[in-house]
């Protein structure tokens, strides 16, 4: 490649094929947990980005990125070629409190980038099991003492607070592993979200399994949740059943009937869910199932495989970037045909877009980034 890549390219290729260090600088990191880790936080142009630094085949990636700690900058090159300047996120200032009784925030939640996630329960009925998902790793974050089992809706709403005064949060993300195979967290996930929104007012996503009372998704919203998340992981049933055991016990069915009780609870564009991408699927069932999930009103977060270790499927590689860039090509004209971009949702992943080079595709068609880099309070 000759010449400086174009953003969308830029996007696509550091995300599957990761970037190099060096200099005096760190790039914060998230390893390990239930969603993509692993990775870096950084801006490039405005444009949010989780990277992967540490992984075993960013060695041979084009992409380097010189680093200066004083003014927290890097200087991306692709080949030895300037690329463009980088921004790294400040460290957190909630990194450096902790609560009453000496629980470091870090171990309660994590800033990514301008958003505030927590993994709420880490533990999860298919860890450990024949039913794990072959990509999770949400048993090895607790293992390594990174965390704690369960934050409960007090100090959640304690970390919150402060990340909303002192590190500029826009939005509050719940995840957590499915505690058990009836409400699958939700009713614990409605009082956290409450006790988030009544100290912090950031608006909140959770994700969890669809509960067998669909029911739950009127409650969460009366709690003060905006935004679901719903994840199906691949629209390739017979994958899934390899990849995702327990959830294929479901059937990929209730996961579409949850897509459409929560879309008529907390609207369109505000119900999202995962797809990833580099399990062993076709573009064809990707694109087929962005389709279904579009037409019945939620957002399609398409994401690259990030290998996470500790997880089963660890020593795999990303997509190659061709493979992730003709499927985001596919999926964000629907997208802006069907009225569902990013920018409009409210809070969660795809607020963040991060993870996703797709957000930079809707850009052809008109999409708009989510608000730029957030600027901590003044000491």
């Amino acid at each position: 490649m000759s010449g400086r890549p174009d953003l969308r390219t830029l996007a696509v290729e550091l995300q599957s094929l990761g970037v190099r260090t060096r200099g005096d600088a760190d790039v914060e990191t998230r390893a390990g947990g239930a969603g993509p880790a692993d990775a870096g936080f950084l801006w490039f142009e405005g444009t949010p980005l989780t990277v992967p630094v540490h992984a075993d085949y960013t060695r041979h990636s084009p992409y380097e990125l010189v680093l200066d700690a004083e003014r927290r900058r890097g200087t991306l090159y692709r080949d030895d070629v300037e690329v463009g300047s980088v921004s790294l996120p400040e460290r957190p200032r909630i990194y450096d409190l902790e609560t009453a009784d000496g629980i470091p925030y870090w171990k309660i939640a994590l800033m990514h980038l301008d958003s505030l996630a927590s993994t709420v329960m880490q533990r999860c009925v298919y860890w450990g099991t024949d039913e794990q998902c072959h990509f999770c790793s949400i048993g090895t974050t607790l293992a390594g003492g990174r965390t704690i089992p369960t934050k409960t809706p007090e100090l959640l709403a304690e970390v919150a607070e402060a990340a909303a005064r002192l590190d500029g949060a826009r939005d509050v993300t719940l995840t957590t592993g499915s505690p058990n195979r009836d409400d699958r967290g939700a009713s614990y996930m409605a009082r956290c979200a409450a006790a988030v929104r009544e100290s912090s007012d950031l608006p909140v996503q959770v994700q969890i399994e669809p509960p067998q009372d669909f029911g739950w998704f009127a409650r969460l919203k009366d709690s003060g949740v905006e935004a679901m998340g719903i994840h199906l992981e691949t629209y390739d049933q017979d994958l899934l059943a390899t990849v995702a055991p327990g959830k294929a016990a479901q059937g990929v069915e209730t996961y579409l009937a949850a897509w459409e009780a929560a879309v008529e609870v907390f609207g369109r564009g505000q119900v999202s869910t995962y797809y990833i991408l580099g399990l062993g699927e076709s573009i064809e069932s990707v694109v087929e199932g962005c389709k279904a999930a579009i037409e019945r009103g939620v957002y399609p977060f398409v994401v690259p495989l990030r290998p996470s270790p500790g997880s089963i499927r660890a020593n795999d590689t990303p997509p190659s970037p061709e493979y992730v860039r003709e499927v985001y090509e596919r999926v964000a004209p629907l997208l802006a045909e069907a009225g569902i971009m990013s920018q409009n949702a409210r809070a969660g992943c795809v607020r963040c877009q991060a993870c996703s080079a797709l957000s930079t595709f809707e850009q052809v068609y008109g999409g708009e980034r989510n608000g730029d880099p957030p600027v901590a309070a003044p000491v």
